[in-house]
Parts: C-alpha cells; sequence; structure tokens
C-alpha cells in the first residue's frame, strides 16, 4: 500500500455490489488467457519430446516463474506510487489498487473471473503473437508458458494471501508455506506501515531482496530526477489509505 497526504474519499462496496461479479465477457476472457497459456506449455512439451531435451525448458520454466514475481512486483509498486484514476491505460488498475487498500478484504469477495479477465484479456493480446512466431521453440515456450500463466493467475494468488487459513483448501495453504505461493503473513506487511514494501504478489520470493536492497527506493530516485514525479511513498499516509475494519464498513454486510 502507498502513502498519500491526500485522497478522494473511498466508498466500501456492498457484497451484492455488481462490480465485485463475473460476467460473460470476463469469463471469456479467461478463458481465451487460459487457452493462450496451455498452448504455451503445450507447444514446449511438444517441442521437448521432438527435440529430446527436458532440462532446458524446465529451468526456462522456472526462470519464467521467478520472472513472474518480480514483474509483479515492479508493476504493483508502480501503479501504487504513481498516476490515478485518470491515467490514460492504467487507470482503472491504479483506481482499483488504491480502494484495495483501503478495503483489502473486498479482493476476497470477486468472483474468479472478474479477478483475472484483465490479466487474461492481456496475456492474450501479447503472447498469443508470441505462440505463432515462436511455438517450435520448447525453450522459449516453457519461460512463456510459466510466467504468463503465473502473472494471469497473480491476482488470485494475491486474493488467497488475503482469505483466512481456514477456508484456503489445503493445497494452497501447503504452497504458501512452503513458499511456493505468497504466503498471507508476508503480503500482511504490505498492509502495514510504513506501506512501501512487499509489493511482489506470485511467490513473495523476490520481495526480501528487493526491500532490503532498497531497489524501488533507488528506482524512485531516478524517475523523481528525470521525470520531476514524487512518488506516494514519499508522503505520510492518509486515512483513506489505511485498512478499514469490517466494523467501519457496514456496506460490507448484507
Amino acid at each position: 500500500m502507498s502513502k498519500l497526504n491526500s485522497t478522494p474519499l473511498i466508498t466500501p462496496p456492498r457484497l451484492d455490489d455488481p462490480s465485485l461479479k463475473s460476467t460473460w465477457s470476463h469469463r471469456a476472457w479467461v478463458a481465451t488467457g487460459c487457452t493462450t497459456v496451455l498452448a504455451s506449455l503445450a507447444a514446449s512439451l511438444i517441442g521437448s519430446i521432438k527435440s529430446h531435451i527436458w532440462l532446458e525448458p524446465i529451468l526456462s520454466g522456472f526462470v519464467g516463474y521467478l520472472f513472474a514475481d518480480l514483474a509483479s512486483g515492479v508493476y504493483h509498486w508502480g501503479i501504487d506510487n504513481y498516476g490515478d484514476a485518470s491515467t490514460p491505460l492504467f487507470g482503472p488498475q491504479i483506481d482499483a489498487f488504491q480502494g484495495h487498500h483501503k478495503y483489502p478484504w473486498t479482493i476476497t469477495k470477486r468472483q474468479f473471473a472478474n479477478k483475472l479477465h484483465v490479466l487474461g484479456r492481456v496475456i492474450t493480446y501479447i503472447v498469443l503473437p508470441i505462440n505463432c512466431i515462436w511455438h517450435d521453440q520448447p525453450v522459449m515456450m516453457g519461460f512463456v508458458g510459466m510466467a504468463s500463466g503465473c502473472i494471469m493467475f497473480s491476482q488470485q494468488f494475491h486474493a488467497w494471501a488475503h482469505e483466512t487459513k481456514s477456508k484456503l483448501p489445503s493445497l494452497v495453504v501447503a504452497l504458501q508455506d512452503g513458499g511456493m505461493l505468497v504466503s498471507r503473513s508476508q503480503h500482511a506487511g504490505h498492509h502495514r506501515p510504513p506501506y512501501d514494501n512487499n509489493y511482489c504478489i506470485v511467490s513473495g520470493v523476490w520481495n526480501r531482496v528487493l526491500d532490503e536492497n532498497k531497489v524501488f527506493e533507488a528506482l524512485e530516485m531516478v524517475v523523481f530526477f528525470t521525470l520531476g514525479r514524487r512518488p506516494r511513498s514519499w508522503s505520510e499516509a492518509n486515512s483513506d489509505w489505511m485498512e478499514a475494519t469490517v466494523v467501519d464498513s457496514p456496506a460490507m454486510v448484507n
């Protein structure tokens, strides 16, 4: 969560708010995104069988998994700290993440396709052409398939990091405890002062590296001295950005 000294009042959504529901358009984009990811992985598998190489595609898939976590952190940092709802292209995402910081539990109330449709669309547009061009390159497809799949499902991993342990499938809990998915305790640090750390939401493996080495602070200095833009993380937190409790938000109760 970012720190602001002035933000517009963010109204908590109701549990029956249509904005939390999945539409057929959402489901269609998730379906196309999943199909695109599966096509990448299938191309990697088929190419591995034909070329009799296995180690390289597996390693490239692992690199893709690591890349997805890093990419989620960089993107999360960017939309947390720069722009607003009127920003071209990224405005809706910036607005949504600002609302999420005030009422983080709403992500657990969003239906599946509602959470993933934006990333499903992005993955379709970006990865489909890659599949067409490099479909016969198993190493490349291993990286692309794993990276795009983890990026697409990052919002689901994020939602699980906000869910209570008792409501999660045992497999998800095991993956969180094993460090394969971002854990609830680790991501909770992002929603506590100073609200400028633990940005990665796939596995969270990069969070400690990025935070201890002050990577985002360095990037903020680069942006400031080149573009003159101050990140929100340089300002004191406003109450509109601090997490509200359910008691504070009766609108979340049916």
